[in-house]
């Protein structure tokens, strides 16, 4: 199965990175977090990057690494929740492999970041309330995006990253049978 390079979207706590890592080991494919690549190419933590450039000096960054994954082939990226804001962002994934969205609902969302402190855009105010804000402005841009919409409640990393690799079969087979 050739899915081109699978990039994973969707909000911050949906799973992308710990499932991106299973994906990847499932598929035998390589493996990107865009998040931790911008950390590795800066030196410097998200929260600094928001510190000292704001947003849209870290969609930039973004951008710039999602550009240089895209033209890879074969590769599992694990994409930052906001990275779909940027219509470039969104026509260079679709143009270079697959999309899945993995959705997730709000309080799940919230619980699995709601102690995590690195996550600038939630560091201030009301947590779940700006998880709910997002989620509501992001949905219907991460579902127009994506060619697959995966729900994120497996139990484990393992399973919902099997449910990925039976969807990517799936809209393969659909692909290569409405090609003439």
């Amino acid at each position: 199965m050739d899915t081109g390079n699978v990039f994973l979207v969707g909000m911050m706590g949906a799973g992308k990175s710990t499932v991106g890592k299973a994906l990847a080991r499932r598929l035998g494919r390589e493996f990107v977090d865009c998040d931790r690549e911008i950390i590795k190419r800066t030196g410097v933590s998200i929260a600094t990057i928001f510190e000292i450039e704001g947003e849209a000096g870290f969609r930039a960054r973004e951008s710039a690494v999602l550009a240089d994954v895209a033209v890879r082939h074969g590769t599992v990226v694990a994409t930052g929740g906001g990275a779909v804001l940027v219509e470039a962002n969104r026509r260079l994934m679709r143009e270079n492999g697959t999309v899945v969205y993995l959705h997730a609902a709000l309080d799940q969302l919230h619980e699995r970041t709601r102690r995590d402190s690195s996550r600038p855009l939630l560091s201030k105010g009301d947590g779940r309330a700006t998880l709910s804000t997002l989620l509501e402005a992001r949905d219907a841009i991460y579902r127009e995006v994506a060619h697959i919409v995966v729900e994120s409640g497996a139990p484990s990393a393992g399973s919902l990253a099997g449910r990925i690799v039976e969807a990517l079969e799936e809209h393969a087979r659909l692909a290569s049978s409405s090609t003439p």
